[in-house]
């Protein structure tokens, strides 16, 4: 062992890889790193990601499509919060995340940044975005 690592985990049920596809898609230095997918016969669904790594802006990030279905989903209470180099970056990136999805908190100033806002995406993900 090299060292102690932590990484966020992200387990969705059918949709971690055009999920991945979008992420990486918003933010530069940002790339699928590895993804193996079910096979035939395989506890999961065929085609669907089995373990996968990301990175985004340098944060990596894992995921999985649990072949199991259970109970609970995403919860706000875990977000990804980004801070963005201009409010054009910004109102971009939160008019792709939140299409379909929800926002908690509208872009605004809060007193805290230039302007921010916490939406989540439409698997579910949570995104506080900020222009510190």
């Amino acid at each position: 062992m090299t060292g102690t690592t932590i990484r966020p985990f992200l387990m969705f049920e059918g949709n971690a890889e055009e999920a991945m596809n979008l992420y990486v898609s918003l933010f530069p230095g940002s790339r699928i790193d590895s993804m193996n997918k079910y096979g035939p016969g395989e506890p999961g669904p065929e085609g669907t990601v089995q373990l996968a790594s990301f990175t985004l802006a340098g944060q990596t990030v894992m995921c999985i499509d649990s072949p199991a279905k259970h109970a609970f989903t995403f919860t706000p209470s875990f977000s990804f919060f980004v801070d963005l180099p201009s409010l054009e970056e910004l109102e971009r990136i939160a008019a792709i995340l939140g299409k379909d999805g929800a926002v908690m908190m509208p872009l605004d100033n809060y007193g805290f940044s230039q302007r921010f806002t916490w939406l989540s995406d439409r698997y579910g993900i949570s995104w506080q975005l900020n222009l510190p």
